[in-house]
């Protein structure tokens, strides 16, 4: 077992969420009944009732390499759920995502601060992020 493990607290709906998780990512599997795995992370969901709920206050941040790995996590993870701003969404049981693409944390360390402010006002207009509209704010075209 890892060291530090993340407990997501479902009301009772922690078996469709496993299920669900694991079928939206390749490198996924279902350990035993409460536990799962993502991308050599791995997760215990639990079935504790209505008392608590997720919250924004806590999202898992997926790194994408790509814009079709960006688009197709998008779309299967707000599937039922809510898109926010900034690559944010919330998926169909409250939990938060951040579906980022690596350039744009690259764009945004950039020592260039220009670059930078540029990059961060166009993700700022973003839903979705777009890792083209990133260049061309990068590139300032």
């Amino acid at each position: 077992m890892q060291k530090i493990t993340p407990f997501l607290w479902f009301n009772d709906n922690a078996q469709a969420a496993i299920q669900f998780y694991t079928s939206v990512f390749k490198n996924s599997k279902v350990l035993g009944s409460n536990r799962f795995q993502i991308e050599g992370q791995e997760f215990i969901a639990f079935n504790g009732g209505p008392h608590f709920t997720f919250t924004p206050a806590i999202s898992l941040f997926v790194d994408c390499k790509t814009q079709a790995e960006v688009d197709e996590l998008w779309e299967k993870l707000s599937a039922g759920g809510n898109k926010s701003r900034c690559g944010w969404l919330q998926d169909k049981f409250g939990l938060s995502w951040q579906i980022i693409p690596s350039i744009l944390g690259d764009m945004l360390d950039d020592p260039d601060e220009a670059k930078a402010e540029r990059v961060r006002d166009a993700m700022l207009q973003m839903t979705k992020i777009d890792i083209e509209g990133l260049k061309k704010a990068y590139e300032q075209q």
